[in-house]
């Protein structure tokens, strides 16, 4: 669901630090996520090939015919199948933030972006910023950038929280604070190898941690670094900014469980439209 860094061992040590008051209170954080993805193209309808259960694929999403342009990766980049960067990796960071703030449903949640860099059936935003202000005086950004690498803070994904005394940047599975005055205070560095744009295996070493954390849960009855209520939480702030995007609406929103408030338009996208058959029943 996108919070396995709360099983890293530095990013929880530096949410320890904002929470426990090294930079002040912590009033608003900055993620983002950067890349150069290329275009993918005007894609061709093709035959399903045999190694392709494509029924299966496509799970409870309506049906549409099978692009050349669509699996494996860029499925994240349709309304029918994905939803955008924001929740392909945006969700990484937001969880962190939420986590930081000591936050959970905002109160309002603004979005602006678009496909701006090629014209082709990419049909989600390639920039999008998600800006979500919460009921505790505090409020947060995510900024992604699909289509442009530039970094932030010198790194191309990362975290960095502001405080009435200083700043903490989260970058992998290291930290480092800073002064008001922008001078370093302390550094904590990362002896794991981690590349957040490799598609295949960004952070194996760390990952393992948490799914070791997940089967001692199992075995022992272990406490949970995330467990699923928040990964819900986290989940739905990203889909809430892109809900905001669609609609063009600044979403008001009941702080006590996170539903919109008083607005028809962004209802509509309270839930996907299902392929016959494949309904959640409750």
């Amino acid at each position: 669901m996108g919070n396995q860094r709360r099983s890293w061992p530095n990013v929880e040590a530096a949410i320890r630090e904002v929470r426990g008051g090294t930079i002040g209170r912590a009033y608003f954080a900055k993620g983002w996520y950067t890349n150069n993805r290329e275009s993918i193209g005007r894609g061709k309808e093709i035959d399903v090939p045999a190694w392709l259960n494509y029924d299966l694929w496509q799970g409870p999403a309506p049906r549409r015919p099978l692009k050349d342009n669509l699996i494996h990766y860029n499925w994240h980049w349709f309304w029918n199948w994905g939803t955008g960067e924001a929740l392909n990796n945006g969700t990484h960071m937001i969880d962190l933030m939420r986590w930081g703030l000591g936050v959970e449903y905002p109160s309002r949640v603004t979005s602006a972006g678009g496909r701006y860099r090629y014209q082709d059936d990419w049909e989600t935003p390639d920039t999008q910023v998600i800006t979500l202000e919460f009921p505790n005086n505090t409020s947060m950004t995510w900024e992604g950038r699909s289509c442009n690498g530039r970094t932030v803070e010198g790194n191309s994904v990362g975290v960095i929280f502001y405080g009435e005394k200083g700043s903490l940047v989260i970058d992998g599975n290291a930290y480092t604070i800073y002064d008001l005055e922008n001078k370093v205070v302390k550094e904590v560095k990362n002896q794991v190898i981690i590349d957040p744009r490799n598609l295949m295996n960004p952070a194996e070493t760390l990952d393992a941690l948490h799914i070791q954390n997940f089967f001692e849960g199992i075995r022992k009855g272990s406490p949970l670094n995330a467990d699923i209520l928040g990964g819900y939480q986290s989940t739905l702030l990203c889909q809430l900014g892109n809900i905001a995007l669609r609609t063009g609406n600044a979403l008001h929103i009941d702080t006590s469980n996170g539903h919109i408030l008083n607005d028809a338009a962004a209802q509509q996208y309270w839930k996907r439209e299902y392929q016959p058959g494949w309904e959640p029943t409750l």
